[in-house]
């Protein structure tokens, strides 16, 4: 680890109440949701900071965080010699501010106050809910090479995304000269910068923000100061830097990023993970992802075929076939049930035989004889035998107690329980 790198706080932003990522943040926030099977959103940017060096990390929150919290607790330990630490820094109403964090600039202005508790010079500020693997220590390599005041992380993205993300223009010294918030398809000839062959043959000709950011701790507090009213880094904070010609620079990722802020997005970058080679590497020996450690026992798999499957810790699977899904920790599944393209989140604790053996309740997990297809089955939910669900393109949003429709996909909410025979879906 460099020495500089000890002049670092590592800033997560929680995300305000996540709703589009609805059900799944109907009781948690969304970094607290499950992702891989055995982890949780918020360890891949954890995993980043650790694996780049930097372990002074701050995670704000302020919807649903009781979740995340105890994984938190439960999770990241460093020895007293180390003093490293992941904390939780939720919303709080002070005497000098009666307000909840109003948007991401906010949340960072309103914890200043308990950053400067630390001896730092530099603050990384990253999002809870991305999908991505970065050498951070480059990063700030970068912004010390150049005297940045400020360094943006970005990617090449096409016409068709740039609409949905901030957009600058870049020069050959990676100078961010200009930036704008979600521009207007009309406009977008005007936004592009020069790319490496490689993603101009991609028609990848906009840079987009990552909503990952470095700056000089007294470069951050100026922002703030002059623009006391700005409640957002991309809306407000980044354009003001960039027009009053402070060192604004770019730092250009080539790597996997995916930003899992809907249903669709979530469950294609799950899927994913258990195909052959994804883009995301769970396997990489030097950049391993950190999640709270179950001393839980081998999956066990009776007679089931299983094709490009992710499977958690602990399971105990009957099922006659899975395939293309990623089946959550202490899963159970009964005999002959049929899985595909299913996100199963998996269960929190398992049940005891005698639970198991009553007649009174479903157990916890997927009965016999069930047929599952294009669906995201949230924690400890109790399906019962011969339940059909089948997710599909035909289907419209629907909201109901128990589960609900998002972009043709079916999410049974946390601990629903779906009796016997109920047919969900395009039956």
């Amino acid at each position: 680890m460099s020495s500089l790198n000890k002049e670092v706080l590592c800033v997560i932003l929680g995300g305000g109440a996540g709703s589009r990522l609805y059900p799944l943040t109907e009781r948690r926030s969304k970094p607290a949701v499950p992702l891989g099977g055995k982890y949780r959103l918020i360890d891949i940017p954890v995993s980043n900071c650790l694996n780049s060096g930097f372990n002074r990390i701050f995670v704000l929150t302020q919807f649903n965080s009781a979740s995340l919290n105890r994984h938190i607790k439960n999770c990241y330990h460093f020895d007293v010699f180390s003093h490293g630490f992941v904390d939780i820094l939720a919303a709080e109403q002070t005497p000098t501010n009666k307000d909840w964090f109003q948007g991401t600039a906010d949340a960072v202005r309103q914890t200043m106050v308990r950053l400067d508790e630390y001896d730092y010079n530099y603050v990384l500020i990253l999002s809870g809910d991305q999908l991505y693997q970065m050498d951070l220590e480059a990063f700030l390599e970068q912004h010390l090479e150049k005297d940045s005041e400020l360094t943006i992380a970005t990617i090449p993205v096409v016409a068709e995304e740039a609409t949905g993300f901030g957009i600058m223009k870049v020069n050959q010294n990676a100078e961010i000269e200009s930036f704008i918030e979600k521009p207007d398809k009309d406009i977008l000839p005007q936004w592009t910068s020069d790319v490496p062959e490689v993603y101009a043959k991609e028609n990848k000709h906009y840079l987009a923000s990552m909503g990952i950011y470095l700056f000089k701790k007294e470069s951050l507090r100026q922002l703030f100061e002059l623009n006391p009213t700005e409640v957002d880094f991309g809306k407000g904070i980044i354009p003001f830097a960039i027009n009053n010609l402070y060192k604004v620079h770019s730092f250009a990722y080539n790597g996997y990023w995916t930003d899992i802020g809907t249903i669709r997005s979530f469950f294609d970058a799950n899927l994913e993970l258990a195909m052959p080679i994804p883009r995301f590497n769970l396997y990489d020996a030097h950049n391993q992802i950190f999640t709270r450690s179950r001393m839980l026992s081998p999956s066990k798999l009776l007679g089931t075929k299983c094709t490009h499957v992710l499977l958690g810790d602990g399971c105990i699977i009957n099922a006659k076939e899975i395939s293309q899904s990623v089946i959550g920790i202490r899963s159970r599944i009964g005999r002959g049930t049929v899985i595909r393209r299913v996100i199963m989140m998996g269960l929190d604790q398992y049940e005891s035989p005698e639970e198991l053996a009553s007649q009174d309740i479903i157990p916890k997990g997927i009965g016999e004889d069930c047929h599952i297809e294009n669906a995201i089955i949230d924690i400890n939910c109790r399906i019962g035998n011969k339940v059909v669900i089948k997710g599909s393109s035909n289907l419209e949003d629907t909201e109901t107690d128990l589960y609900s429709v998002v972009d043709g996909i079916v999410v049974l909410k946390k601990s629903a329980t779906i009796p016997a025979g109920t047919k969900i879906g395009d039956i």
